[in-house]
């Protein structure tokens, strides 16, 4: 028959890192059949309960620690419960170093002041609280932390961003600074390109093929995974990319995440185009534009990303001088699939951008008589088809549109097709440029761009076609893909970023750092050679929320 025995410590709090070896200590002793060493949150007694070590009788509130032990006899569970402070005292006694260890953060940081950065790693109820203290002592965050809310990362990150400050997380797990890795990380040798993960775990497999291909890593920021969702708007992402693109050290940028907002996601590679420096990005389960575009390059797999990125020796392709900015495009399609194409591609840069024929429900023009933003038509769809020719033999609804188009102030390019070829109307170009030269004479400040699909055999005399065009200062392409890259470039951000930069000195400077939390992430940096400064964390009034509070309003107050 089984005994099951425990012990509940008020207040005392121990890291993850510690509870483990606890549990793997009692587990070893003589007569113990299984063991649970745990702070006593509710998904914790959750989990000792599905495993049939939480007896009903046992009380314990979520700072409290747990100690559960299953064993053969009331002896055995006797001895092994006695025994727990003497497994504390021999785990404490064989730690890395014997250094004063200070109790709070501000006394962390008068110990070692040169430290720039603070690793956060406490349950995720006290994590924003000791975030908000490294902020306001001006110290870059990584918050390897969960169950840290929205509404707290949102806060701290903009908090940080207006002091020029990294809040790298919650829940983010791996980073490389300057050659020190933070958490989870790989070692790895430096070099010159600079990666911005809003995965751990993809930031790893990332880094580690770099080295493994030969090349090497100026500065791996992570970001969380809930940096390029809507709400937080990839706040350390943009930070991060600026930070690198300031950076001379960093040749090439690497961005990856898992599946990001499409609205993030669509502002985020117009800010990688804005950095001037070969971007690699690969969203996991997001559909690339292309497979280049300027100087941007998708990945469809991680490990491309990295062989991208060691071998990455593209030219680049810039823009017009001036960039279309503060303007709309207006595209206007005969052809459906094309419409869709170029939706499919430029939806990437440009937002937001509607479509009577939308790939997404968000992209749904809900009037297709009226454009809104970036529009994309397909005047071939039968909403438009009643009573009328196709738009590849009749050009009237279509120039009818343009002018309704080039009326609207706020639109700075108007994109169309003209598909040659059997059935098509023999002149397109003959009716379609005369309204161009007309729109063009009251308004010089539109763009247009057409994409030309047709043979040197086609009825239409191609050359003729795509001369006349060009004669009236048409930009013309043949292919949908060679029309969206150049759109994306007109349309590329070039606006200043309006935050505070990270001070890039603080990136270079040999690292030092304060950790709050887990011991294991301090043993990590001693041993790569990083100064640091292990707080002897406990939660504030052991626990005790009420009294927590009070003691920080007290504080806010003095």
């Amino acid at each position: 028959m089984t005994v099951v025995k425990w012990n509940v410590r008020a207040g005392a709090y121990y890291d993850s890192v510690v509870l483990m070896q606890l549990q793997r200590g009692l587990l070893g002793l003589p007569g113990v059949l299984d063991a649970g060493v745990v702070m006593a949150t509710p998904a914790n007694r959750d989990l000792l309960a599905a495993n049939n070590l939480l007896p009903e009788v046992v009380t314990a509130n979520p700072d409290d620690l747990l100690i559960v032990v299953k064993a053969e006899s009331d002896a055995s569970a006797d001895d092994a419960i006695g025994k727990v402070d003497e497994l504390l005292a021999r785990r404490k006694s064989s730690t890395v170093s014997q250094d004063f260890r200070p109790r709070s953060l501000s006394a962390a940081v008068k110990q070692l002041p040169e430290a720039n950065w603070v690793l956060i790693s406490v349950p995720g109820r006290y994590a924003a609280g000791v975030a908000r203290e490294a902020l306001e002592l001006n110290k870059h965050v990584f918050l390897y932390s969960d169950n840290v809310s929205l509404e707290d990362e949102i806060a701290l990150k903009k908090a940080a961003r207006d002091k020029g400050l990294l809040v790298m997380g919650p829940d983010c797990g791996t980073a490389i600074i300057n050659g020190i890795g933070l958490g989870f990380a790989n070692r790895v040798r430096r070099g010159s390109i600079g990666v911005v993960g809003a995965s751990g775990t993809g930031t790893q497999a990332v880094t580690a093929h770099i080295h493994e291909l030969g090349g090497g890593i100026s500065h791996a920021i992570g970001t969380g995974g809930r940096d390029l969702k809507s709400d937080v708007g990839a706040i350390t992402a943009h930070q991060a990319l600026d930070a690198l693109a300031r950076d001379d050290e960093t040749k090439v940028i690497v961005l990856i995440s898992k599946p990001p907002s499409p609205d993030v996601a669509t502002n985020l590679i117009s800010a990688a185009q804005g950095t001037g420096k070969p971007v690699v990005i690969y969203f996991i389960g997001y559909p690339p534009p292309a497979r280049k575009i300027g100087n941007l390059q998708f990945a469809i797999s991680l490990s491309e990303a990295a062989e991208i990125a060691v071998n990455s020796n593209w030219e680049l392709v810039s823009g017009q001088e001036l960039p279309i900015t503060n303007y709309y495009l207006r595209g206007l399609f005969s052809g459906g699939t094309l419409a869709y194409e170029t939706l499919l591609g430029l939806q990437s840069f440009l937002s937001p951008i509607y479509s009577n024929a939308p790939i997404t429900n968000y992209q749904l023009l809900e009037d297709p008589l009226h454009s809104k933003a970036h529009t994309i038509i397909d005047l071939g769809d039968e909403f438009f088809m009643v009573g009328r020719l196709h738009p590849m033999i009749d050009n009237d609804l279509r120039i009818r549109r343009m002018k309704q188009e080039a009326a609207d102030p706020e639109v700075g390019m108007i994109l169309f097709d003209v598909v040659l070829g059997e059935g098509s109307h023999l002149d397109p170009a003959g009716e379609l440029v005369p309204v161009i030269k007309e729109i063009r004479d009251s308004r010089l400040e539109i763009e247009f761009v057409a994409m030309v699909i047709g043979t040197d055999d086609d009825p239409q005399n191609l050359q003729s076609q795509v001369s006349q065009l060009q004669d009236a200062g048409v930009t013309v392409f043949r292919t949908a893909a060679e029309a969206v890259e150049y759109i994306s470039l007109r349309f590329s951000a070039s606006k200043k970023n309006e935050f505070t930069h990270v001070n890039l000195d603080q990136l270079k400077q040999p690292l030092a750092a304060i950790n709050v939390g887990l011991e294991s992430f301090y043993d990590s940096l001693i041993s790569q050679g990083a100064q640091a400064v292990h707080v002897e964390w406990k939660p504030p009034a052991s626990g005790n929320e009420k009294m927590a509070a009070l003691l920080a309003r007290m504080k806010s107050k003095s």
